[in-house]
Protein backbone atom coordinates (compact mmCIF):
# COMPACT_ATOMS: atom_id res chain seq x y z
CA UNK A 1 0.00 0.00 0.00
CA UNK A 2 1.31 3.43 -0.99
CA UNK A 3 -0.56 6.51 0.32
CA UNK A 4 -0.91 9.36 -2.18
CA UNK A 5 -2.94 12.01 -0.35
CA UNK A 6 -5.52 12.52 2.38
CA UNK A 7 -8.75 14.53 2.38
CA UNK A 8 -7.95 16.86 5.29
CA UNK A 9 -7.13 20.45 4.30
CA UNK A 10 -4.70 22.59 6.25
CA UNK A 11 -5.25 26.15 7.44
CA UNK A 12 -1.79 27.36 6.47
CA UNK A 13 1.27 26.33 4.48
CA UNK A 14 3.18 23.48 6.23
CA UNK A 15 6.51 25.31 6.32
CA UNK A 16 8.29 23.04 8.82
CA UNK A 17 7.19 19.89 7.00
CA UNK A 18 8.58 21.25 3.73
CA UNK A 19 11.82 22.36 5.41
CA UNK A 20 12.28 18.93 7.01
CA UNK A 21 11.82 17.26 3.63
CA UNK A 22 14.30 19.70 2.09
CA UNK A 23 16.91 19.06 4.79
CA UNK A 24 16.55 15.29 4.37
CA UNK A 25 17.03 15.62 0.61
CA UNK A 26 20.08 17.88 1.01
CA UNK A 27 21.67 15.49 3.51
CA UNK A 28 20.99 12.54 1.21
CA UNK A 29 22.67 14.44 -1.63
CA UNK A 30 25.65 15.01 0.68
CA UNK A 31 25.76 11.26 1.40
CA UNK A 32 25.80 10.51 -2.31
CA UNK A 33 28.79 12.83 -2.72
CA UNK A 34 30.92 10.23 -0.93
CA UNK A 35 32.47 7.57 -3.08
CA UNK A 36 31.19 4.03 -3.24
CA UNK A 37 34.77 2.79 -3.35
CA UNK A 38 37.00 1.94 -0.42
CA UNK A 39 37.64 5.06 1.58
CA UNK A 40 41.28 5.09 2.62
CA UNK A 41 44.57 3.26 2.43
CA UNK A 42 44.00 1.96 5.95
CA UNK A 43 40.66 0.47 4.93
CA UNK A 44 41.81 -1.04 1.64
CA UNK A 45 40.58 -4.60 1.41
CA UNK A 46 38.11 -4.15 4.27
CA UNK A 47 35.04 -3.65 2.10
CA UNK A 48 34.25 -0.35 3.90
CA UNK A 49 33.48 2.41 1.38
CA UNK A 50 33.55 6.17 1.91
CA UNK A 51 29.76 6.09 2.07
CA UNK A 52 29.83 3.29 4.66
CA UNK A 53 32.35 5.20 6.75
CA UNK A 54 30.15 8.30 6.60
CA UNK A 55 27.19 6.28 7.91
CA UNK A 56 29.29 4.83 10.72
CA UNK A 57 30.60 8.24 11.77
CA UNK A 58 27.23 10.03 11.74
CA UNK A 59 24.77 7.17 12.26
CA UNK A 60 23.41 6.26 15.69
CA UNK A 61 25.38 3.23 16.91
CA UNK A 62 23.43 1.59 19.78
CA UNK A 63 26.59 0.84 21.77
CA UNK A 64 27.72 4.48 21.62
CA UNK A 65 24.23 5.74 22.52
CA UNK A 66 24.02 3.50 25.59
CA UNK A 67 27.71 3.88 26.54
CA UNK A 68 28.29 7.65 26.21
CA UNK A 69 31.91 8.56 25.64
CA UNK A 70 32.98 5.22 24.15
CA UNK A 71 34.15 5.49 20.54
CA UNK A 72 34.27 2.79 17.89
CA UNK A 73 36.66 1.60 15.19
CA UNK A 74 36.69 -0.73 12.22
CA UNK A 75 38.65 -3.97 12.48
CA UNK A 76 39.18 -7.00 10.29
CA UNK A 77 38.74 -9.84 12.74
CA UNK A 78 40.88 -12.79 11.76
CA UNK A 79 38.05 -15.24 12.35
CA UNK A 80 35.63 -13.37 10.06
CA UNK A 81 35.87 -12.48 6.35
CA UNK A 82 33.80 -9.33 6.92
CA UNK A 83 35.00 -6.12 8.64
CA UNK A 84 33.44 -5.40 12.01
CA UNK A 85 32.74 -2.28 14.06
CA UNK A 86 34.16 -2.63 17.56
CA UNK A 87 33.72 -0.19 20.43
CA UNK A 88 35.74 0.84 23.46
CA UNK A 89 35.18 -1.24 26.55
CA UNK A 90 34.73 -4.51 24.66
CA UNK A 91 37.17 -7.39 24.45
CA UNK A 92 37.14 -7.15 20.65
CA UNK A 93 38.23 -3.51 20.77
CA UNK A 94 41.04 -4.19 23.22
CA UNK A 95 42.32 -7.09 21.15
CA UNK A 96 42.30 -5.01 17.96
CA UNK A 97 43.87 -2.01 19.69
CA UNK A 98 46.66 -4.20 21.05
CA UNK A 99 47.54 -5.30 17.53
CA UNK A 100 45.72 -8.60 17.45
CA UNK A 101 43.69 -7.53 14.37
CA UNK A 102 43.97 -4.76 11.75
CA UNK A 103 42.50 -1.66 13.40
CA UNK A 104 41.34 1.66 11.93
CA UNK A 105 40.01 4.49 14.09
CA UNK A 106 37.15 6.67 12.86
CA UNK A 107 36.52 10.41 12.95
CA UNK A 108 33.13 10.02 14.63
CA UNK A 109 30.76 12.80 15.58
CA UNK A 110 29.99 12.98 19.33
CA UNK A 111 27.43 10.34 20.29
CA UNK A 112 24.76 12.94 21.15
CA UNK A 113 25.19 14.58 17.76
CA UNK A 114 24.63 11.25 15.99
CA UNK A 115 21.24 10.92 17.71
CA UNK A 116 20.17 13.91 15.58
CA UNK A 117 22.25 13.44 12.43
CA UNK A 118 21.14 9.82 12.05
CA UNK A 119 17.50 10.81 11.56
CA UNK A 120 18.37 12.89 8.47
CA UNK A 121 20.44 10.19 6.73
CA UNK A 122 19.15 7.41 4.47
CA UNK A 123 20.34 4.15 3.01
CA UNK A 124 19.01 4.54 -0.53
CA UNK A 125 16.58 6.22 -2.92
CA UNK A 126 13.53 4.15 -1.94
CA UNK A 127 14.33 4.64 1.76
CA UNK A 128 14.18 8.44 1.54
CA UNK A 129 11.40 8.46 -1.08
CA UNK A 130 8.90 6.58 1.10
CA UNK A 131 9.87 8.42 4.27
CA UNK A 132 9.38 11.82 2.64
CA UNK A 133 6.13 10.73 0.98
CA UNK A 134 4.66 9.71 4.34
CA UNK A 135 5.98 12.88 5.98
CA UNK A 136 4.39 15.10 3.33
CA UNK A 137 0.99 13.38 3.40
CA UNK A 138 0.60 13.10 7.17
CA UNK A 139 3.00 15.73 8.52
CA UNK A 140 1.18 18.79 7.19
CA UNK A 141 -1.94 18.11 9.27
CA UNK A 142 0.04 17.34 12.42
CA UNK A 143 1.99 20.57 11.95
CA UNK A 144 -1.33 22.35 11.48
CA UNK A 145 -2.58 20.96 14.80
CA UNK A 146 0.52 22.00 16.76
CA UNK A 147 1.99 25.06 15.15
CA UNK A 148 5.41 25.19 13.59
CA UNK A 149 7.80 25.27 16.54
CA UNK A 150 5.87 22.68 18.55
CA UNK A 151 5.77 20.39 15.51
CA UNK A 152 9.53 20.71 14.99
CA UNK A 153 10.12 19.80 18.65
CA UNK A 154 7.65 16.90 18.37
CA UNK A 155 9.35 15.53 15.22
CA UNK A 156 12.84 15.66 16.71
CA UNK A 157 11.73 14.12 20.00
CA UNK A 158 9.95 11.32 18.12
CA UNK A 159 13.19 10.62 16.24
CA UNK A 160 15.16 10.56 19.49
CA UNK A 161 12.62 8.21 21.08
CA UNK A 162 12.93 5.94 18.05
CA UNK A 163 16.75 5.88 18.23
CA UNK A 164 16.68 4.91 21.89
CA UNK A 165 13.94 2.32 21.33
CA UNK A 166 16.21 0.50 18.89
CA UNK A 167 19.37 1.04 20.94
CA UNK A 168 17.85 -0.36 24.13
CA UNK A 169 16.78 -3.51 22.28
CA UNK A 170 20.44 -4.53 22.04
CA UNK A 171 22.79 -2.15 23.85
CA UNK A 172 25.83 -3.99 22.52
CA UNK A 173 24.90 -3.63 18.84
CA UNK A 174 27.42 -1.75 16.69
CA UNK A 175 25.50 -1.46 13.41
CA UNK A 176 24.58 2.22 12.88
CA UNK A 177 20.93 3.18 12.61
CA UNK A 178 20.04 5.81 10.01
CA UNK A 179 16.81 7.16 8.57
CA UNK A 180 13.87 9.44 9.27
CA UNK A 181 11.53 6.46 9.68
CA UNK A 182 11.34 6.69 13.48
CA UNK A 183 10.50 10.41 13.47
CA UNK A 184 7.98 9.90 10.64
CA UNK A 185 6.46 7.01 12.61
CA UNK A 186 5.83 9.50 15.43
CA UNK A 187 3.89 11.63 12.96
CA UNK A 188 1.86 8.57 11.89
CA UNK A 189 1.02 7.67 15.49
CA UNK A 190 -0.12 11.24 16.13
CA UNK A 191 -2.23 11.22 12.95
CA UNK A 192 -3.92 7.94 13.88
CA UNK A 193 -5.11 9.31 17.20
CA UNK A 194 -5.95 12.82 15.95
CA UNK A 195 -7.58 12.00 12.58
CA UNK A 196 -8.62 8.34 12.54
CA UNK A 197 -11.60 9.03 10.22
CA UNK A 198 -9.58 10.86 7.57
CA UNK A 199 -9.63 9.13 4.22
CA UNK A 200 -6.38 8.35 2.46
CA UNK A 201 -6.17 7.82 -1.28
CA UNK A 202 -4.01 4.71 -1.49
CA UNK A 203 -2.37 2.80 -4.33
CA UNK A 204 -2.86 -0.91 -3.68
CA UNK A 205 -1.12 -3.70 -5.58
CA UNK A 206 -3.01 -6.99 -5.98
CA UNK A 207 -0.78 -9.60 -7.62
CA UNK A 208 -0.16 -8.04 -11.09
CA UNK A 209 -2.83 -5.35 -10.82
CA UNK A 210 -2.88 -1.94 -9.15
CA UNK A 211 -5.86 0.11 -8.06
CA UNK A 212 -6.62 3.35 -6.26
CA UNK A 213 -8.92 3.29 -3.27
CA UNK A 214 -9.80 5.63 -0.43
CA UNK A 215 -9.46 3.94 2.95
CA UNK A 216 -9.84 5.31 6.49
CA UNK A 217 -6.63 6.45 8.11
CA UNK A 218 -7.11 4.05 11.02
CA UNK A 219 -7.15 1.11 8.57
CA UNK A 220 -4.14 2.23 6.58
CA UNK A 221 -2.02 3.21 9.58
CA UNK A 222 -3.20 0.20 11.58
CA UNK A 223 -1.95 -2.13 8.83
CA UNK A 224 1.31 -0.18 8.65
CA UNK A 225 1.83 -0.55 12.40
CA UNK A 226 1.15 -4.30 12.35
CA UNK A 227 3.70 -4.70 9.55
CA UNK A 228 6.28 -2.99 11.78
CA UNK A 229 5.24 -4.55 15.08
CA UNK A 230 5.42 -8.22 14.07
CA UNK A 231 9.05 -8.05 12.83
CA UNK A 232 9.91 -5.95 15.90
CA UNK A 233 8.65 -8.76 18.12
CA UNK A 234 10.94 -11.08 16.17
CA UNK A 235 13.86 -8.78 16.94
CA UNK A 236 12.95 -8.83 20.64
CA UNK A 237 12.77 -12.62 20.57
CA UNK A 238 16.22 -12.84 18.96
CA UNK A 239 18.23 -9.94 20.45
CA UNK A 240 21.55 -11.55 19.51
CA UNK A 241 20.85 -10.91 15.83
CA UNK A 242 18.64 -7.83 16.15
CA UNK A 243 21.57 -5.50 15.56
CA UNK A 244 22.31 -7.22 12.26
CA UNK A 245 18.77 -6.81 10.91
CA UNK A 246 18.47 -4.61 7.84
CA UNK A 247 15.47 -2.64 9.14
CA UNK A 248 15.22 -1.05 12.59
CA UNK A 249 11.61 -2.10 13.17
CA UNK A 250 11.73 -1.37 16.88
CA UNK A 251 12.65 2.25 16.08
CA UNK A 252 9.46 2.47 14.00
CA UNK A 253 7.40 1.04 16.85
CA UNK A 254 9.04 3.34 19.39
CA UNK A 255 8.41 6.43 17.26
CA UNK A 256 4.80 5.42 16.60
CA UNK A 257 4.07 4.84 20.30
CA UNK A 258 5.68 8.21 21.11
CA UNK A 259 3.30 9.87 18.64
CA UNK A 260 0.28 8.17 20.18
CA UNK A 261 1.35 9.12 23.68
CA UNK A 262 2.34 12.74 23.04
CA UNK A 263 -0.10 14.10 20.45
CA UNK A 264 -2.58 15.34 23.05
CA UNK A 265 0.22 17.18 24.85
CA UNK A 266 1.54 18.89 21.71
CA UNK A 267 -1.62 19.56 19.71
CA UNK A 268 -3.24 22.94 20.36
CA UNK A 269 -6.09 22.67 17.86
CA UNK A 270 -7.97 19.98 15.97
CA UNK A 271 -7.92 19.98 12.16
CA UNK A 272 -11.18 20.19 10.22
CA UNK A 273 -13.59 17.39 11.11
CA UNK A 274 -13.14 14.90 8.29
CA UNK A 275 -16.72 13.69 8.69
CA UNK A 276 -17.78 16.94 6.98
CA UNK A 277 -15.16 16.84 4.25
CA UNK A 278 -16.38 15.53 0.90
Amino acid sequence: MIPLKDNVPTSRFPLVTVLLIAVNIVVFGWQLSFSGSESSAELQGSGITERDQNSIEYGAIPYRITHPGDDCAVTQVSSSPEPEIVCEGTAEYRRAEDGGDPFVGLDEAPWWVTVLTSMFMHGGILHILFNMLFLWIFGNNIEDSMGRLRFLAFYLLAGIAAVYSQALLDTGATIPTIGASGAVAGVLGAYLLLLPRARVLTLIFIVFFATLIEIPAYVMLGIWFVLQFLPAIGQVATPDIAGDAGVAYFAHVGGFVFGLAMIKLFATRRPIDTARVS
